[in-house]
């Protein structure tokens, strides 16, 4: 017994470090942020949408290869600004035949219109939960701008610890009606509503 605890022991003493190493370098504490401009990172970014099949089942897919810019100051987070945009043609599904389809011009008309953009017009933090806020701005789809509300969550922030640069990020939820921008192919049997479902990290 005492050999094994011996052979055991270098593990115990090493185990608070290895514990320290493993901690997430991000957390949802607001004192993280520091004031500036961020980039989208893309490959930590997405949007994801939601729209009734035929009455039978909500289908999910994504846009990824997000871009664009998040200038804050967490001191004054009214004056937040926001410009992102995702390609049309980066959309995605469980269907490699649907994927190919969605972008066509019978459909989203990647050609004609090819990405989708929100710029911020208004930022109003909530009063209840300083993580959270009502962001309203112009999102562009199919060549038709919009005034859209997302409710958006700060979820993160910190040191990434591959790169040093710092991170935050956001979880967002926007909801529309397709017809609004002119989609209105498969209506009505393929729903009209569609949710949307923003990951985004920034980098400074």
């Amino acid at each position: 017994m005492r050999r094994i605890a011996l052979i055991a022991l270098p593990f115990l003493i090493a185990a608070p470090v290895i514990a320290q190493q493993m901690t997430k370098p991000g957390a949802q504490d607001s004192s993280r942020v520091t004031a500036g401009t961020y980039s989208v990172d893309p490959a930590h970014s997405m949007v994801g949408f939601e729209i009734d099949h035929l009455g039978f089942a909500p289908y999910q897919g994504l846009f990824g290869d997000m871009k664009g810019t998040l200038t804050l100051d967490p001191a004054n987070v009214a004056a937040t600004e926001i410009d992102v945009s995702v390609p049309i043609s980066s959309i995605l599904t469980t269907s490699a035949e649907l994927t190919k389809k969605l972008p066509g011009p019978n459909w989203l008309n990647a050609a004609a219109n090819p990405e989708a953009r929100f710029v911020s017009t208004k930022v109003t933090r909530d009063r209840k939960d300083p993580n959270k806020a009502k962001v309203e701005g112009n999102l562009t789809l199919m060549g038709v701008t919009k005034l859209v509300s997302a409710d958006v969550e700060f979820t993160g922030a910190g040191t990434n610890p591959f790169n040093k640069k710092a991170v935050i990020g956001f979880e967002a939820e926007v909801d529309i009606k397709r017809s609004d921008f002119g989609f209105k192919a498969g209506l009505p049997a393929i729903g009209d509503d569609v949710e949307l479902e923003i990951t985004a990290e920034f980098q400074k």
